[in-house]
């Protein structure tokens, strides 16, 4: 098998496996827990079971046609980008990166599509559960995806003279997210701190 081909299956095999691993977690965690129930592993580590409409890490920003319209060709740009840079001879880190990164937005794009098709919404302590296409809570594109990961490593409160923020809390790391999140982190840092320059080939 030549080195192109080898590249194309193991961007392959990697962008789906991450892709897999991000849904089954969502499934378990949508269809295991009700919206909200926290799951303490450790003090620092928490199953937070939130959705959101937004972006990477909770954010809410532009409407959300806008946001799953970006993401689908966002992910297509990408997927032509690795295709484009594997024929004319791209390193292995690099294309783990860019994979990474592709698949990751591909994970929350299946939350945004089908989600709101496929599952319903019940009230707290019920859980949420698999029902059939086009009578769940949402239209297509316009599902809630499912974050779960929380780390609260520290947390304080401020003086209470201090401006602006005093006599408030503080928590780091407050944001929660899920393992598509993290496969973009990843590759985006990784990106940043080995291939700002050029790529390696």
């Amino acid at each position: 098998m030549t080195r192109k081909k080898t590249q194309m299956l193991t961007s392959a095999c990697l962008a789906v496996g991450i892709v897999a691993i991000d849904q089954a977690i969502k499934v378990a965690v949508k269809t295991g827990m009700y919206l909200h129930q926290d799951i303490q592993v450790t003090k620092w580590f928490h199953i937070l079971f939130t959705e959101n409409d937004g972006m990477a890490f909770g954010m809410e920003v532009f409407s959300k046609w806008f946001l799953t319209s970006f993401r689908i060709a966002a992910v297509t740009f990408l997927a032509w980008y690795i295709f484009r840079n594997i024929k004319k001879g791209i390193g292995w880190g690099y294309l783990v990166c860019l994979t990474m990164i592709t698949a990751g937005a591909a994970g929350n794009i299946f939350d945004c599509l089908f989600y709101g098709m496929i599952f319903n919404n019940p009230p707290a302590p019920f859980v949420a559960e698999l029902v059939p296409w086009g009578t769940g809570y949402g239209q297509l594109m316009l599902g809630r995806v499912v974050d779960m990961f929380y780390f609260p490593l520290v947390e304080w409160d401020w003086p209470t003279g201090m401006p602006l923020i005093g006599g408030g809390h503080f928590i780091f790391f407050s944001p929660v997210f899920n393992f598509a999140d993290a496969s973009i982190s990843c590759g985006v840092i990784a990106l940043i701190l080995f291939f700002n320059q050029k790529v390696f080939r």
